[in-house]
């Protein structure tokens, strides 16, 4: 029964007691499910088919070694350019909200990672992933031990203008978490090809970047959905009440 069309349903399970309320109501859903995904995907062609972005400097940042429990030296400089692995790969920079003015790790940035770390050995097989924070070296790395971030490419800003450059920073050192893609075009040279924010607009100031992690569309699929309920760098042991 479960993929068939029943009574002018399409079938999610092998209950026989579903109300007729339930059926027409989650066949509902299911049809603004599938525009979703449509629109999902009218999204993401778009994204694709950009303009070729603005050329960009060959920014110079620090990294310390590829092994996070190795220590944090040998530092050495290395450039934007060198973090795409081949020429035809996209690089896909996560801007960490640490550094700065940004004394303590943001939660949610840490929440993203967290997935990213889980999932990086997957995205490498497509395109090449990078983490820049405006926090000096050793902080960054001691941060990321301590989260267990070893599968991570883990970049500190250094004396750079990426950050603000990209928006992810202002003036005063103020860090934002923000999502940056970059290509190399056919001669070799660096171009800036995606950017997004959380804040969207006056009225969005946190939806921006959802898509990186699924914490909140597991949340969605829930009665109670994702409320107003924010990471933290510490759950500890509390048990909320029934």
């Amino acid at each position: 029964m479960v993929n068939t069309i029943v009574d002018g349903a399409f079938r999610q399970t092998n209950l026989s007691n579903e109300s007729s309320e339930y059926l027409a109501k989650r066949e509902e859903l299911r049809l603004a499910e599938i525009e979703l995904m449509r629109q999902r995907e009218r999204v993401a062609e778009l994204r694709r088919h950009l303009p070729e972005g603005a050329p960009i400097q060959d920014y110079e940042f620090e990294e310390g070694p590829r092994d996070l429990n190795a220590g944090d030296s040998p530092a050495r400089s290395v450039r934007l350019s060198q973090l795409f692995t081949t020429p035809k790969r996209s690089l896909v920079i996560y801007h960490f909200m640490f550094g700065k003015r940004q004394t303590k790790a943001c939660p949610m940035c840490t929440a993203w990672l967290d997935g990213a770390n889980g999932v990086a050995h997957h995205l490498a097989q497509n395109l090449d992933f990078a983490v820049v924070a405006a926090a000096d070296l050793p902080t960054l790395r001691a941060y990321a031990r301590e989260r267990g971030w070893d599968k991570l490419r883990l970049i500190s800003a250094g004396n750079s203008t990426f950050k603000y450059d990209l928006g992810s920073e202002d003036r005063e050192g103020r860090q934002d978490s923000t999502i940056s893609v970059f290509t190399r075009d056919a001669k070799g040279a660096l171009r800036h090809f995606y950017t997004a924010h959380p804040r969207m607009a006056p009225d969005i100031q946190e939806r921006g970047i959802d898509l990186l992690t699924p914490i909140w569309h597991f949340m969605d699929l829930t009665p109670e959905g994702r409320g107003s309920w924010y990471a933290s760098l510490d759950y500890g042991t509390k048990i909320q009440a029934a």
